[in-house]
């Protein structure tokens, strides 16, 4: 059962890692019953990728601990934004 909705887990992410974005804009978090797992959609420049977070993770992401998998997504991401700047 999910205790919380897609902006409350937008907003929780957001505020560990507060460099990301703006929710709705280059952060989207959705959740994909099929897999029932949240999808964490990250966009910025030209660059964008799905991490699936799963419902413990999630959990843990609300109870204001790290998501130790999405924040190593997260770093990937600015990584390759960060090579593409010239």
């Amino acid at each position: 059962m999910i205790m919380y909705s897609e902006n409350q887990l937008c907003e929780r992410i957001t505020s560990i890692y507060p460099d990301i974005g703006k929710c709705g804009i280059d952060i989207k978090v959705t959740y994909n019953q099929p897999e029932k797992a949240w999808v964490v959609h990250l966009e910025k420049g030209s660059h964008s990728l799905n991490h699936f977070l799963e419902m413990m993770d999630a959990d843990k992401c609300m109870e204001g601990k790290q998501c130790v998998a999405l924040g190593l997504e997260i770093a990937q991401l600015r990584k390759n934004v960060e090579g593409e700047q010239f």
